[in-house]
């Protein structure tokens, strides 16, 4: 589409062409404000702009076509940094692109977010988000246990770097929340990094404890930023940044995927912050491409009605498994005991308790492995937040790299089977889940 002869001149007298995003949105009707669902349907995409397609085409491009030269070079301005606010159009795939827009629009959505960015994946955005807050002499202070893979980018891949961490356990009190983050203030702490439920022992980390403590202990520029891996819980059970946490990390390969057909990651937050990460993606490409974020605009659209299922179906399941005789425990966040630190932490941070859960099996890895191998419906595979049930045993499989010490300290144990229920019907489950247990 054309731009307006208005449009055209105001490009001419100052070097800029109009984004190519769509009129303001209806986010609200008749005094209503529209839930995040209904916006899925539509938000941040204007069908003029497309010809009138009902839903974003795939923009199928590397690069894109500036109005005059003043406007390529207002552009580069944004993309490099000299000018504050990034690009005010569309620039090159590697900078931006439609339909990451759109997706980046309603991802923010969700959480009310000021801005959001999409990723290649789940650790690319983790990555850039590192990259682009610490340097080497640095610390990182962060929850355990992460995802392993985030460890290992932690400690073995930034600590060549001179990057230094320190942790506390995901359970960690108020109190010993201060005593890690004073001890290291004595260095420059460039980052606050977070998991909550921790993977995989579904421990809840206190957000509200840990932003306390950290505005009590460090002022002005000397103040770290608090992210999160929100991956297990986000956007529809946990909103993090309610809790004080400046951004939110999603592997948007799980709930907001949701179909096990894609890779990629977001991040939301703030504008000052998601500007800084935005620079650093800029530079080393680690955007998603135009047909993920497509798809990820499709899966959105149904992600309330699946995580709500999933969630409803690993009630029933989890109530049938903490009273088999052949399983230890469930730690499953909907069984937390009334009066405990976590149900409290749970009551204060969490609408919803999730559809996956931690499985302890009497035994060791060899009950694990039997279980496992006898499953007919649930897959055998790692990941979570799909549309099927899955089960894996995280002591051998993602946490395998994990040190055995480390491992043991975290409650990583060989009888440990980490379990996400899908959409199936919760019967049919509880039925392959009682053929595997014969097995153990």
């Amino acid at each position: 589409m054309t731009d307006t002869p208005e449009q055209q001149d105001e490009a001419a007298l100052t070097g800029t062409t109009p984004r190519r995003r769509p009129k303001p949105p209806v986010d609200t009707v008749g005094g209503r404000k529209l839930s995040p669902s209904t916006l899925m349907m539509g938000h941040g995409y204007d069908p003029v702009l497309s010809e009138g397609s009902l839903k974003p085409p795939i923009f199928a491009t590397s690069t894109f076509v500036f109005p005059n030269a003043a406007a390529g070079k207002r552009h580069f301005e944004g993309v490099t940094g000299k000018r504050p606010g990034g690009a005010e159009g569309l620039v090159y795939s590697r900078f931006n692109g439609p339909n990451q827009e759109i997706l980046e629009d309603r991802l923010g959505v969700w959480e009310e977010a000021e801005d959001a960015l999409a990723f290649s994946s789940g650790m690319s955005a983790i990555a850039t988000l590192f990259l682009a807050m610490v340097k080497p002499g640095d610390t990182i202070v962060h929850s355990g246990p992460l995802y392993a893979a985030t460890e290992t980018l932690i400690a073995r891949i930034l600590g060549k770097f001179g990057v230094h961490w320190v942790d506390f356990p995901a359970g960690a009190t108020r109190e010993e929340i201060d005593a890690v983050l004073q001890k290291a203030s004595s260095g420059n702490v460039a980052l606050i990094y977070l998991e909550s439920p921790a993977n995989p022992t579904n421990v809840l980390v206190d957000v509200e404890a840990v932003a306390a403590s950290r505005d009590a202990i460090f002022t002005g520029d000397t103040k770290p930023p608090i992210a999160i891996d929100n991956t297990f819980l986000g956007p529809l059970w946990a909103q993090p940044l309610k809790q004080g946490a400046d951004l939110v990390v999603y592997s948007l390969t799980k709930y907001a995927g949701g179909h096990s057909d894609l890779v990629a990651g977001g991040v939301l937050g703030s504008k000052a912050h998601i500007n800084t990460i935005r620079m650093m993606r800029n530079t080393i490409g680690t955007i998603c491409d135009p047909n993920t974020a497509w798809m990820l605009l499709r899966s959105l659209e149904t992600l309330e009605l699946r995580m709500s299922r999933a969630g409803e179906n690993a009630v029933k399941v989890c109530e049938y498994l903490r009273t088999h005789p052949k399983v230890e425990s469930v730690g499953y966040l909907g069984f937390l005991p009334e009066g405990s630190r976590q149900r409290d932490i749970y009551d204060r941070h969490c609408t919803g308790a999730g559809s996956t859960f931690s499985l302890y099996l009497k035994g060791g890895e060899k009950e694990a492995f039997a279980f496992l191998d006898s499953l007919k419906i649930a897959k055998l595979a790692v990941s979570l937040g799909g549309t099927e049930t899955l089960a894996s045993a995280p002591a051998a499989m993602t946490h395998l790299s994990v040190p055995d010490a480390r491992k043991a300290a975290l409650g990583i144990t060989d009888n440990l089977v980490r379990i996400s229920i899908g959409v199936e019907n919760a019967d049919d489950l509880i039925a392959d889940f009682t053929e595997a247990l014969k097995a153990v």
